[in-house]
């Protein structure tokens, strides 16, 4: 199992398992956590699960794709340079102990 901390807004921070090779989007909707709403179910077509991942972790990632870039650009947060789609992100022991925080907004 993999760890994950997701970081509300308002700062209530949440850790969970998730499987290896499961997204931080499908691992937050399997355990309820508030501010990820994954719409399209992890196609890349909303936006709905933009994530701020810690610094920490930005350099364990594969660098976002052209894709991914567009669909930041749309997402109802500004996109940082640490924004990521958490349906991109699959879990490996690499990233035991990822830290994610949800942005103000999703839709």
């Amino acid at each position: 199992m993999v760890k994950v901390t997701y970081i509300s807004v308002s700062g209530v921070e949440t850790t969970v398992d998730g499987r290896e090779g499961d997204s931080v989007m499908a691992t937050a909707v399997a355990n309820n956590i508030d501010g990820i709403v994954g719409e399209c179910g992890g196609s890349m077509a909303c936006a709905t699960c933009h994530v701020y991942v810690d610094p920490a972790f930005a350099g364990r990632l594969s660098p976002r794709s052209d894709d991914e870039e567009a669909m930041l650009e749309g997402a109802a947060s500004d996109p940082r340079p640490e924004s990521r789609l958490s349906c991109q992100i699959r879990l490996s022991a690499d990233l035991d102990g990822l830290v994610v925080r949800m942005p103000e907004e999703q839709m």
